[in-house]
């Protein structure tokens, strides 16, 4: 009986070293996996490899050869809102060639007398042209934060993928600019 318990026992020990010894891996592994990161970068740095570089603001952008000059689309601008700020589109349309960039400007404003957290949703007439309308970049990408009675100017910045069926002559852009709920801040 003596050997069984001593052998339990014993057991046990060479149980809580290999869950020791488990540990210490898992902790190396997951330092290893952190650790990459770091490297894979330095790596590409020396070799000049997959290397990013700050944007040189000397070289002009690109011109988009994808242009189609052949036609027109008339893009016209709504703004709805559920919350207690004013929206709307700065100018009601433009008439753009698809493939060609365009930035337009929305303005809401804060009439409360606190922080309020906004967000823009889109919608498209017709439906079609929702994956057709490419946005670069958009107020409607994150949540807004409008201090009390604060106005902001809000670029949309898009074009028209030329693929866009030639029957479409005009797109309806809207946004429903929103409040988050419990976001609400008193002005200090």
């Amino acid at each position: 009986m003596d050997e069984q318990g001593r052998g339990g026992s014993g057991g046990k020990h060479l149980n809580a070293q290999m869950l020791g010894k488990l540990l210490v891996i898992a902790v190396l592994m997951f330092g290893f996996g952190y650790a990459l990161v770091p490297i894979y970068q330095k790596i590409c740095e020396i070799t000049g490899i997959n290397f990013l570089t700050p944007k040189d603001v000397t070289v002009e952008a690109p011109t988009n050869t994808q242009v189609d000059k052949s036609r027109t689309v008339t893009v016209e601008f709504d703004a709805n809102s559920q919350g207690p700020w004013r929206f709307r589109p700065t100018v009601s349309s433009v008439t753009v060639h698809p493939g060609e960039m365009t930035q337009v400007v929305y303005e809401v404003v804060n009439t409360q007398p606190r922080s309020i957290d906004g967000q823009a949703i889109p919608s498209y007439a017709p439906q079609q042209a929702g994956e057709h309308l490419k946005k670069v970049e958009c107020f409607c990408f994150r949540q807004q934060t409008l201090k009390a009675n604060e106005a902001k100017q809000m670029p949309v910045v898009f074009y028209i993928d030329p693929a866009l069926p030639r029957d479409v002559k005009t797109i309806t852009l809207s946004y429903t600019f929103f409040e988050v709920a419990g976001t609400g801040k008193k002005a200090s």
